[in-house]
């Protein structure tokens, strides 16, 4: 019997299996690809205070970004800039590679190309029934945890129910010329309720995707035509990876002898779809969790529960806050933002947020706040008729 299993290898998955293994917990760990990072719609982007979390990272770093360009929904566009480096853009693949190498030197054990189908938790274990080559697998363990993405049927299971709300993105690697820093689309048009970027990589690649509220395809399709036509990337035949992000976290990420982490848990940001950290600092609270109730042996759903709430204060605000700025944001037409747009741009409301310390990359819940605090933005948001969610000031 395993202490733990951890259903997925992506990020979340082979962190949490990684530093349980590493203090001497048996640890195995079920992927459904043929192997890490396989298959990745995810941009990569990720700040210092992540990068600090994960060793050894720097060897996967493609590029550094320390300014964008933010595009209005009629084309307008708006640059922003700080001297230092906000952010590292990441092979993200060859992470997902990095990460399992490091938890199977732990000493955890991977199960790839298996696909866990049920969990079954009785006073004694979790079971876990899985569908690989070889057959029908069934395996036990004191514990499980859920890390396996969006798919909802193991935490509907358990009893957690599922995530109700997502945005659906697709992303592919572009041929591109002369594009040496981030770009962010905005507009209905382009993508209705979020936005579209392309992300230089290593020289003369990037990384072209959006996200939407749903069917990504055609929309994503008409996008790099428009690339094309700007001269910005070179015409090709594109493999589109395709995926869900979750707008809000599970109600309960915790059942008997089961934690859910990750996109899983709906740990991600709203507004930009980002999950990586947010996701490693779960993962920290699960292990902490699971480390002190493996040793009490009390792996009851009541004992689980300290992990919701010690994610819930590091986390829930932020997530509240992101939420009600999606969904500000989804509300406006094209016009309205437009206005906003050159509000913000007028007044430099983006160039005096720039300019405070606190602003921080994986954190936007304060620069959302002290935007909609301006009061050249709320004039702006009366004479529009334009209400702000509920709390959104406070």
């Amino acid at each position: 019997m395993y202490d733990v299993i951890v259903i997925g290898g992506g990020i979340a998955g082979s962190y949490t299996a990684a530093e349980l293994a590493l203090l001497g917990y048996s640890i195995a760990v079920l992927e459904k690809n043929q192997g890490p990072g396989s298959k990745s719609s995810c941009t990569g982007i990720i700040s210092q205070a992540c990068l600090d979390m994960l060793p050894g990272t720097r060897s996967v770093i493609q590029r550094e970004a320390r300014s964008a360009t933010i595009f209005s929904p009629l084309g307008d566009h708006v640059r922003v800039e700080r001297d230092t480096t906000q952010a590292y853009i990441l092979d993200r693949p060859a992470l997902d590679r990095m990460m399992a190498r490091q938890a199977g030197h732990n000493g955890a054990d991977y199960f790839f190309s298996t696909f866990a189908s049920s969990l079954r938790s009785d006073e004694s274990c979790t079971l876990v029934k899985a569908t690989c080559d070889s057959g029908l697998l069934e395996l036990p363990a004191r514990a499980v945890v859920i890390a396996c993405g969006t798919s909802a049927g193991l935490t509907r299971q358990m009893g957690m129910g599922n995530i109700s709300e997502f945005a659906q993105g697709g992303q592919t690697e572009v041929a591109c010329k002369n594009i040496d820093e981030v770009e962010v689309y905005s507009g209905r048009r382009i993508a209705p309720g979020f936005f579209a970027w392309l992300v230089p990589t290593v020289p003369g690649q990037a990384k072209a995707g959006l996200l939407c509220n749903r069917n990504p395809g055609p929309l994503i399709n008409e996008f790099l035509k428009m690339l094309e036509r700007q001269g910005k990337i070179l015409p090709s035949l594109h493999r589109i990876n395709y995926g869900a992000i979750p707008l809000r976290p599970l109600a309960r990420t915790y059942a008997d002898r089961t934690l859910v982490v990750g996109d899983a848990a709906g740990q991600a940001k709203p507004t930009t779809g980002g999950g990586i950290y947010f996701s490693l600092i779960c993962a920290g609270q699960a292990v902490r969790t699971l480390d002190e109730s493996l040793k009490l042996n009390d792996l009851s759903a009541r004992r689980l529960s300290i992990y919701q709430k010690r994610w819930h204060k590091i986390l829930k605000r932020e997530l509240d806050i992101d939420y009600w700025a999606h969904r500000f944001y989804q509300g406006l037409t094209d016009k309205q933002a437009e206005h906003i747009f050159h509000v913000i741009q007028r007044h430099g409301i983006h160039e005096s947020l720039l300019a405070s310390p606190d602003i921080t990359f994986d954190w936007h819940g304060k620069v959302i706040l002290d935007a909609i605090r301006h009061r050249s933005l709320q004039r702006s948001l009366e004479k529009l008729k334009i209400s702000l969610p509920p709390g959104s000031t406070g």
